[in-house]
């Protein structure tokens, strides 16, 4: 056998070793792993990664969660932690009230671009201006996936939705929102991240996002945000397979993946550039 090889589990032979199990096939606070979401939708990937990351530190007993409109509301009913359930929008503004009643609690919330940066977007800045120790959490695809995929403001140029047929126009329909950079500069936020699960390395790399966030939380730093650039191949009009490949390459472009704020010190999006060309 070639030595290139040689480390790999053969499948012509019995294993020397029997299987066994290493790690939990889902977390513990995840109730049941089917949904009804579209095939190919990213938003259960980030459920996920949200849940082990709260389950990592410790913080079961003590999280409570407020959704807001979209898609993964339906998650409300599979997730093992208190829920609120949020107006269009408020949620940043809801959990501001739950974390000051409850200021031991760790306090998220989960939200789409529409809900957010369209429904709610003064709510999310006044928020994390006032600095509120609570964790806000973006589902980012570009689209109102739950109405039927037509624009956000963080539509990409260019970007096909069920108004935009011909592609975002910015002397028509104005610029996207880059809301994870607007919100890094805010003097509140203390840590401020976006990812992407396009990949195994983006999974890898948003599942850190997640837990220093709540870590932040945790030491009182301030307000912390993570956003996750996910995929919504029924509001894009692409097949299910071609998904991660349209993420990276139309909306990642733009919405650049890296740290936007950690331990005091921002990050712009031209930064992430270089970082990423220096990487290439």
């Amino acid at each position: 056998m070639p030595d290139s090889i040689s480390n790999t589990l053969r499948t012509d032979v019995p294993p020397a070793e029997p299987s066994k199990k290493v790690g939990a096939l889902k977390p513990e606070l995840l109730l049941k792993e089917n949904h009804h979401l579209c095939p190919g939708c990213g938003e259960p990937l980030v459920v996920r990664m949200m849940l082990e990351a709260l389950e990592s530190l410790a913080a079961q007993q003590r999280t409570i969660g407020v959704l807001g409109i979209g898609c993964y509301t339906a998650f409300g009913s599979t997730l093992d932690v208190d829920l609120v359930q949020a107006l269009h929008g408020r949620a940043p503004s809801l959990a501001t009230g739950v974390k000051r009643m409850r200021p031991e609690a760790m306090v998220f919330t989960l939200q789409g671009d529409g809900d957010m940066v369209n429904e709610g977007l003064q709510e999310i800045i006044h928020t994390a201006a006032r600095g509120e120790s609570v964790t806000c959490i973006l589902l980012n695809n570009g689209v109102f996936g739950e109405t039927g995929g037509h624009m956000t403001a963080t539509t990409v140029l260019g970007q096909r939705t069920k108004n935009s047929l011909d592609g975002r126009d910015a002397a028509y329909h104005g610029y996207p929102i880059l809301i994870g950079d607007l919100l890094a500069q805010l003097q509140g936020t203390a840590y401020a991240a976006r990812g992407s699960v396009h990949s195994a390395a983006g999974v890898a790399s948003t599942g850190r996002m997640l837990k220093r966030a709540f870590e932040s939380q945790a030491r009182g730093e301030g307000f912390s945000f993570v956003e996750v650039l996910t995929m919504c191949p029924t509001g894009w009009f692409i097949p299910t397979a071609k998904g991660p490949e349209y993420l990276n390459e139309v909306m990642g472009e733009v919405h650049v993946t890296g740290e936007l704020k950690a331990d005091g010190v921002l990050t712009t999006t031209e930064q992430l550039r270089e970082r990423g060309a220096a990487k290439d």
